[in-house]
């Protein structure tokens, strides 16, 4: 008797997954059984009358929360393709590894990880996991506009492209770095520290003491490492509700349009920026520190801080040194280092603004992730393209063309219309920089999506 998948329906609870569900529910998958969904939504085991043989549908390896908003896009994806959930108690790194190894999830070529929080406990995508994945991948896709999880490069040398959710988290990631560059300027954290003190003296002090040493944005200079996606938003907004000045770092320059529109001045180089900088945010992908002993003596004395990107960018102890010093007035830092371990240097300055890394977080970047994750593969497994890849200009693509990140509009692929509330505009004008004069240890940091 031959049975095809669509002649089976499975168990798995549909019980947490209603409508109106705000939080992501519990993977009910089980490994003797893995979840193949048709979308039907499956009660119980049966077996069904024996029908001919029908062309293999391409299987989609699903890791961490099932999709809790866009239901209908994932009704979608499961009417074209096979499903597997793994349980959460396959994830780790061992067992993952063993799954991959005995290909118990046979041929997939396809892998999402829709949800941020959830699908990432095997830890980093390296040499050890992609090398295992099967023949048949095409496509990895995955919640987070970062990707410093996973080896993009080694992907792209089997052939796979990698999808991030880059257009998803703009609109909240530079909300939050507003929220700190208006900190770091008015001492906001010591007023607020002060306040939930109940001490009537620290009230008193942090009321008479901070008018002298708080400033308006309006009229300082904001420097930018990394004018990508997320920093010409952060860029718009500064220009538009802060009135600040704007100088930019990157390896791409931005159309002359694009910088009228926030009024920005390009630096071709790290150290010709520096000097010039009330305050410095850093908004381009994680490498090795930017931010050291030597870069930090180029800015003047008194200048500001922000990190909204990630926290490998910062020597945190050269950091700390200057904020003991003075030399940095102040810090504004979302992502750390050691996360979710925090500097205790830091936590003691009461001119550092501190969150954990809740840059993105918001209802609105969760939909959005969601979307992307699922679009990418389903444009992909349809021969179509991808509309966020991060690694497609490093390989000849089945496509038939080889793809350079500086001249496709920025984002690989096609623009993520929708996300958010609108589509946003690509991530790189396609303007060649003066490479000559280029820092190379920054030029490796900054690249297609700007955090």
């Amino acid at each position: 008797m031959h049975v095809t998948v669509s002649d089976i329906l499975c168990c798995t609870d549909f019980a947490g997954m209603s409508m109106g569900s705000t939080a992501p529910s519990p993977i009910t998958t089980s490994t003797t059984h893995p979840t193949r969904t048709n979308g039907i939504p499956p009660t119980a085991y049966a077996l069904q009358k024996p029908i001919t043989a029908e062309p293999a549908r391409p299987t989609i390896l699903h890791l961490g929360h099932q999709i809790t908003y866009n239901l209908d896009i994932s009704a979608r994806l499961e009417s074209q393709f096979d499903i597997i959930r793994p349980l959460p108690s396959e994830l780790n790194r061992r067992t993952f590894t063993n799954h991959l190894r005995d290909k118990t999830w046979g041929n997939f070529s396809a892998i999402i990880k829709p949800f941020w929080g959830t699908g990432g406990e095997m830890g980093a995508w390296n040499e050890e996991l992609i090398h295992l994945l099967p023949s048949s991948m095409k496509v990895m896709a995955g919640a987070g506009a970062g990707f410093d999880w996973v080896n993009v490069n080694a992907l792209a040398e089997r052939g796979i492209l990698y999808c991030n959710g880059a257009h998803a988290s703009t609109e909240s990631v530079a909300n939050t770095a507003l929220y700190h560059l208006i900190s770091v300027f008015t001492h906001a954290t010591s007023s607020f520290l002060a306040a939930r003190s109940l001490s009537a003296k620290a009230f008193q002090n942090a009321h008479t003491e901070i008018p002298l040493i708080s400033h308006n944005p309006s009229g300082h200079t904001l420097g930018i490492v990394g004018l990508g996606n997320i920093g010409f938003a952060i860029a718009k907004k500064v220009h538009l509700a802060l009135g600040m000045k704007i100088l930019y770092y990157d390896v791409h320059r931005k159309s002359p349009a694009q910088e009228a529109e926030v009024n920005a001045t390009f630096h071709p180089i790290l150290e010709s920026l520096l000097p010039n900088c009330d305050a410095l945010l850093l908004a381009t992908p994680s490498g090795a520190p930017i931010i050291t002993a030597r870069t930090l003596a180029l800015l003047p004395r008194g200048a500001r801080i922000v990190n909204i990107a990630r926290g490998s960018l910062i020597d945190e102890e050269a950091l700390a040194d200057a904020l003991d010093s003075g030399h940095i007035s102040a810090a504004g830092l979302d992502v750390h280092a050691n996360e979710p371990k925090v500097n205790p240097r830091f936590v003691k300055m009461n001119q550092v603004c501190l969150t954990c890394h809740t840059g993105g977080a918001s209802v609105e970047t969760n939909i959005g992730f969601e979307r992307l994750v699922m679009e990418n593969v389903e444009a992909v497994l349809q021969g179509g393209e991808p509309l966020t890849a991060v690694n497609r200009h490093l390989m000849s693509d089945a496509y038939g063309h080889s793809m350079s990140a500086a001249n496709n509009g920025g984002v690989d692929g096609v623009h993520a219309a929708g996300v958010n509330g609108a589509g946003r505009e690509g991530v790189r004008s396609g303007h060649p920089v003066n490479g000559s004069s280029m820092d190379a240890l920054v030029r490796a940091q900054i690249n297609v999506n700007g955090h």
